[in-house]
């Protein structure tokens, strides 16, 4: 499926700016970004329930955009359900069948596959008042499935359950999408959530897709600051180049030694002058944006022993510890009393409490390949 230049305007705002890109055939792909970016815009533009006012939505091949929704091959499940209330779950997942005039033993078994599909099927003759929250969401995800769609649009499809069930309903989707193999385009304001399930995303804001990738590389790999802060935690600062030299050897061993890569100084105003590997060749006087994840920061109390040049170390004390049970959030005051973000993974046993803790001296430590580059300003 190919979406190539579409832009749409409601009045005097643009919810797209001409977007373009393709969805693989059975791909799980995600539309990722913050209320009013121009998702779920997006996707009802593919849905057939808006028209651009430019470009083209394409699938296999052919233009769809003349074609009226219940004519594009492509079903869409909803946040609210939208299940018809004085109706079975049998009944709802029927009902497309039921307006083809298909025969009533065909229905029996399509329907009963579909609801073992979702793992329904003792609840086939219940009315939808009488299911939680994830099990009215499956017979709206079998619904939509037993048209047999090419492509199945899910438009923040679990916002309305709560935290663990919002979870588990992830893996059930995920686990639906392999065993189908047709292609999913979920849109969802939850990072985590995209991350988990997605085979590509495609990050959006204020109408423009800002990057599309795999998971991994959209997290470790940002291409622009609003990219790196919107998808999980980062400290992001802004900074000047003091030099950059190519490297002889890359420094990761599964780097493509095709691709040349430099070791950069930079200079940051709120913490001093660190060092960073890049593959963009950039030049002294430059201004960046440059990232670390507070995951790849090791916080020791002791100053660690290593030697090596390409670590980047500083001192500081722990301004706040938030525990969590399987991590530690530390932020630590640092030069000038900037703050940065730290977190530490609990993995062993501890019978004595956390080892670091309020007030504490405490260094930080990160080598050079684990910052990162995020924009170059020419």
């Amino acid at each position: 499926m190919v979406v190539e230049g579409v832009s749409k305007s409601f009045g005097d705002f643009r919810a797209l700016n001409n977007v373009s890109l393709e969805i693989k055939k059975g791909e799980f792909f995600s539309l990722l970004g913050p209320s009013g970016c121009g998702k779920t815009t997006l996707l009802r533009i593919i849905a057939g329930f808006e028209h651009p006012d430019f470009g083209a939505v394409t699938f296999d091949g052919s233009d769809v955009l003349p074609l009226p929704p219940n004519q594009r091959q492509a079903n869409t499940v909803f946040q609210n359900y939208a299940l018809f209330p004085h109706l079975t779950v049998f009944e709802n997942v029927a009902f497309s069948m039921r307006i083809k005039r298909v025969s009533k033993s065909e229905i029996e078994a399509k329907v009963n596959e579909y609801l073992h599909l979702v793992q329904l099927e003792g609840h086939a003759h219940k009315k939808p008042n009488q299911l939680s929250g994830g099990q009215k969401q499956r017979v709206a995800i079998a619904r939509a499935l037993i048209n047999e769609p090419r492509v199945l649009l899910l438009d923040e499809p679990l916002s309305a359950l709560d935290a663990k069930l919002r979870q588990h309903m992830l893996i059930e989707l995920d686990q639906i999408h392999d065993k189908i193999g047709i292609t999913f385009i979920y849109v969802t304001h939850d990072q985590q959530e995209a991350l988990s399930v997605s085979d590509r995303l495609a990050v959006m804001n204020q109408g423009d897709v800002l990057q599309i990738g795999t998971p991994h590389e959209i997290y470790e790999s940002p291409a622009t600051d609003f990219a790196a802060r919107f998808i999980g935690e980062t400290n992001l600062f802004d900074a000047t180049v003091v030099k950059a030299e190519k490297m002889n050897q890359p420094s990761l061993p599964n780097m493509d030694t095709g691709v040349a890569e430099y070791m950069v100084e930079l200079e940051i105003p709120e913490l001093g002058r660190i060092q960073v590997t890049t593959v963009d060749e950039v030049q002294p006087g430059q201004t960046v944006s440059f990232t670390i994840r507070p995951e790849k920061i090791v916080i020791t109390k002791d100053r660690p022993a290593t030697k090596r040049a390409d670590i980047n170390l500083f001192q500081g004390t722990v301004d706040e510890p938030i525990y969590s049970g399987f991590q530690t959030k530390f932020y630590v005051k640092v030069v000038n009393k900037t703050l940065i973000r730290v977190i530490k993974q609990h993995a062993n046993y501890s019978d004595e409490g956390p080892d670091i803790l309020w007030k504490d001296s405490v260094y930080l430590s990160w080598s050079a390949n684990d910052g990162y580059i995020v924009e170059v300003r020419r």
